[in-house]
């Protein structure tokens, strides 16, 4: 270990530029990893938060909540097969809202949800809908952005209904759009709105939810759910967030890229010390001819790729936090605690398998062959 602590001394210049080099790659994979993190929880954060584990939908929908449709009588259905507790109904519908006294148009995601029920969430600022209360909504903060603050007016511009702002939550997203979450009431006035806007003989005069929410429902109690309510299906958590559109396409491209980052530095780091290993045969062959083991001169070029990829991983996670620091608020970018450590590991495992092409030729080195070609 000293030979290889020596040698990255006398060679400052030459070691630098490897590790600016790993310093550059390496913060281009955590801000990747972290802008990647940032996109999926944006793109599925309503549902990411929710408690529940398993949605039943209408068979056919291919996952996705707004194709899906359900009524209460297969609400009461999934609750007396699971808990009155445990199935909580959901209304998912996007649209375009406009704010009160403003022009500018905002696409959103209406979330009905039960007011008293574990899918409402908590209120940050201002006051939670009520069942009672009819024309009152609680919106994500981004809206915030476009001017709506508390006890503002915001319309529905397929409908034309209009809510009143009663107040705002965090981190409620759905396919990049901020949510409004309004309670069954609003709910069915909208259906009913909708359905005579769009030349409906009837308005709908029963309420229709899109999906139906469970929580700690056994196995059992799930084959039980599809038994009791034929024409659906029930789908995990993780399957209803891959259903949102364009999330797998865009995690999909996201995660090519930094799988791509990772082979090129692991292939960058491989080629520097292959190259400086070659440069070095005669003087390795010399150390081989006094008696110095392979083992240790493998284990030299295996410590200098770990010291440069650790210090270069460090100063990359100072970089991006410092980075991170001066994003505008509008980038969505997430690099967790797991996901750091793991993406760092990671960058670790392959600077070391680059490191192999160079322990390969260290132990090919013949010392009477480098000798010689030293000698002539």
């Amino acid at each position: 270990m000293y030979l290889a602590i020596r040698e990255m001394r006398f060679a400052k210049g030459r070691y630098a530029l490897i590790a600016t080099i790993m310093v550059l790659v390496a913060f281009l994979v955590l801000f990747v990893t972290g802008l990647a993190q940032g996109l999926a929880y944006d793109n599925a954060a309503s549902v990411k938060n929710m408690t529940a584990t398993h949605f039943v939908l209408e068979q056919n929908s291919n996952h996705r909540f707004t194709r899906s449709q359900l009524d209460k009588n297969q609400l009461d259905q999934a609750r007396l097969t699971v808990g009155e507790s445990n199935a909580e109904p959901l209304g998912v519908k996007m649209t375009t809202v406009i704010p009160a006294g403003d022009t500018k148009k905002v696409d959103v995601t209406l979330f009905m949800v039960n007011p008293d029920g574990w899918l409402s969430p908590t209120v940050s600022e201002g006051s939670s809908i009520s069942e009672q209360q009819v024309g009152q909504v609680m919106v994500d903060r981004k809206l915030s952005e476009s001017g709506v603050q508390l006890g503002s007016m915001i319309e529905d511009q397929a409908s034309g209904m209009q809510w009143t702002v009663s107040g705002f939550v965090e981190n409620e997203s759905f396919s990049h759009s901020p949510v409004v979450f309004l309670n069954d009431q609003d709910w069915l006035k909208l259906q009913a709105r909708s359905s005579t806007s769009s030349g409906a003989d009837n308005a709908a005069e029963s309420i229709v939810y899109n999906a139906i929410a469970m929580k700690g429902s056994s196995a059992d109690q799930i084959e039980n759910v599809v038994k009791a309510m034929p024409g659906t299906e029930v789908i995990t958590k993780s399957e209803a967030i891959s259903a949102i559109p364009g999330y797998k396409e865009e995690q999909g491209s996201l995660v090519m890229m930094i799988a791509f980052l990772f082979v090129i530095s692991a292939f960058v780091l491989a080629v520097f010390f292959y190259v400086i290993t070659i440069q070095k045969t005669s003087q390795f062959g010399i150390l081989k001819a006094i008696g110095t083991g392979t083992a240790y001169l493998a284990k030299s070029v295996a410590l200098q790729v770990l010291v440069l990829s650790v210090g270069s991983l460090l100063i990359s996670v100072l970089l991006v936090q410092a980075f991170e620091s001066i994003l505008p608020a509008t980038m969505p970018f997430q690099l967790g605690f797991s996901t750091l450590v793991l993406t760092c590991v990671s960058f670790v495992v392959m600077s070391l398998a680059g490191s192999l092409f160079s322990v390969w030729k260290v132990a090919k080195i013949d010392a009477l062959d480098a000798i010689g070609r030293t000698a002539a």
